[in-house]
């Protein structure tokens, strides 16, 4: 394509990733004011906004593995991104109308508005962030090449930054005045109103760019296919017109069986056992990834998610349990939303990182980029905690937005190179089974009928039947272990490894919210939330210096 078609097509493609982005961002955002008008107390807060990312860390891995192994004729990862979906607009429904959906039962009440209120939350916060990770996998899927790769990777970084400008904005505007406020009963039913417009229409502009191959019905006859039926068969599927009823029959129960929902369940079922013994085989080098992804979220996160705080206690000294309309108060909402400013600067400036990420990354290489963002970061947080001006201040926080768009690009487009020279990054163990994400395969293995596809071959564009493999390639039914053996790299999808980077991203959300409390009490000075963020990223620093980022960092 041109290459103004081919960056409006990556526009398309994440319509649904700056969509998630906004919806999760504006309603994370409004949710703490409605949950403490239902009556939970601050104390409890936090952990009802740490009900998504312990669920996504149980799930994610789940998922994007399943998604590496799902046949069904919708594609890899569309089903999944579907359901997803679903779930997130489900979630956008339940939160502004959980009064109503209380009021509708007698014996409900105020605990069962609450009730409702931590469902849409936990289930926001889960399907939104578990959705980026089959999203993220089918970037990789359509876009093979290391340079397109890179560029794909930088535009979801791009899309994820002005979802979350645009996140952020939203439920600042007063929307209670206009006419569609007062048409939907308030200002929680037209924000969420304008966010299910939002979603539904990013939904359906990604579904529709993303078109994942498919495998027509002229080549479903293949060894162990449902559709082997004789020569006969397989001589009518080679023309196209099938010779005998059981030849429709065997096509509809083949359709039925690849339908996305079943696919996902059987999926699912099947593998989750061995999803999780996949975690204890992580090749080194996605393993120095992952640690150093983790530490270095953990001081992005750190540094998010109690910067607004910071800035009104610390900064303007107010007082956020001060009594309404009290100086205090008046102090602590002035330092919020200079510190709300400070967070949109950060994304802003994560914003423009992302559109220059590829041109930086080939000018300088990928280390370069890495650690001086994680420098830049720990500067900044070091400046933040030691000075009281806030023009300074917040200067030093849109820095921070460096980090943040490198964090969500580098590593997946690291990733992906991995998995493009597997014989190099990720070269078997010392072990006479190779393990299929975390799956060990059996001597005398034949595959399931179900489980027999035609496949798509990404080299010559063209169609051939064969069992359904991990990395898209087929093989002869006799065989298949001595292949895998002899490959000489292990057999990893990419689902699972994105997976895995988006677990640290959750997991660095649950460290803040069960310790940075303590920690803060202990130290009682809210600038302990900025040092902990600053001694993180010093940690992530040295463990950044440990990734493998190319050939010459294998051989040190």
């Amino acid at each position: 394509m041109p290459g103004w078609r081919s960056q409006w097509r990556l526009v398309l493609l994440n319509s649904l990733t700056c969509g998630l982005e906004i919806c999760v961002a504006a309603g994370i955002t409004y949710v703490p004011p409605l949950l403490l008008e239902a009556g939970v107390e601050e104390r409890y807060m936090t952990m009802v906004l740490g009900i998504g990312p312990v669920l996504g860390l149980l799930f994610i891995p789940l998922i994007g593995s399943a998604s590496d192994q799902c046949n069904s004729s919708y594609g890899r990862r569309r089903p999944f991104i579907w359901l997803l979906s679903l779930g997130v607009l489900l979630a956008l429904f339940i939160i502004p109308n959980a009064d109503l959906l209380a009021a509708h039962f007698a014996w409900g009440g105020r605990t069962l508005q609450v009730g409702f209120l931590i469902l849409g939350v936990g289930l926001l916060d889960f399907c939104g962030q578990v959705c980026f990770t089959p999203l993220e996998a089918l970037l990789s899927d359509l876009y093979k090449d290391e340079e397109d790769c890179g560029q794909a990777f930088a535009m979801f970084s791009f899309m994820v930054s002005l979802g979350g400008c645009v996140g952020y904005l939203l439920p600042s505007l007063d929307w209670s005045s206009g006419l569609l406020s007062v048409y939907l009963g308030g200002q929680a039913e037209c924000l969420f109103s304008i966010l299910i417009i939002i979603f539904v229409t990013s939904v359906l502009i990604t579904m529709k760019v993303s078109e994942e191959p498919s495998c027509p019905s002229s080549v479903l006859a293949g060894p162990g296919s449902l559709l082997e039926a004789g020569p006969g068969t397989i001589e009518g599927a080679r023309c196209g017109v099938p010779r005998s009823c059981c030849y429709l029959l065997k096509c509809k129960l083949r359709l039925l069986k690849s339908g996305p929902l079943l696919c996902l369940l059987r999926t699912c079922w099947t593998m989750t056992p061995a999803i999780y013994r996949s975690y204890c085989h992580v090749p080194r080098v996605m393993r120095q990834l992952c640690v150093a992804q983790l530490c270095s979220w953990m001081a992005v996160m750190s540094f998010m998610l109690f910067y607004t705080d910071f800035v009104g206690e610390g900064l303007y000294e107010g007082v956020p349990s001060a009594s309404p309309g009290s100086v205090s108060k008046q102090r602590y909402d002035e330092g919020i939303r200079m510190g709300s400013l400070g967070l949109f600067l950060q994304c802003a400036t994560s914003t423009f990182f992302s559109l220059v990420m590829s041109r930086l990354v080939r000018h300088f290489g990928s280390r370069w980029v890495y650690m001086s963002s994680m420098v830049t970061f720990t500067f900044s947080a070091l400046v933040i905690c030691l000075s009281k001006s806030v023009v300074l201040v917040t200067v030093m926080a849109s820095l921070t937005g460096y980090a943040y768009a490198t964090l969500q690009t580098l590593p997946y487009t690291l990733t992906c190179h991995y998995h493009k020279e597997k014989e190099i990054y990720m070269p078997k163990r010392k072990t006479k089974s190779v393990h299929i994400n975390g799956i060990p395969p059996k001597r005398d293995y034949s595959p399931p009928v179900e489980d027999a596809l035609p496949l798509f071959n990404k080299d010559s564009y063209e169609y051939y039947p064969g069992p359904l493999k991990q990395n898209g390639s087929s093989h002869s039914p006799g065989g298949t272990e001595q292949e895998e053996v002899e490959s000489g790299f292990e057999k990893r999808g990419v689902g699972l490894d994105f997976a895995i980077l988006d677990s640290t991203f959750l997991l660095s959300q649950v460290f803040p919210t069960l310790f940075m409390g303590m920690i803060v009490q202990f130290a009682q000075s809210v600038t302990a939330y900025i040092a902990c963020s600053a001694i993180f990223g010093a940690i992530a620093i040295y463990l950044g210096s440990q990734i493998i980022f190319d050939q010459k960092d294998l051989k040190s």
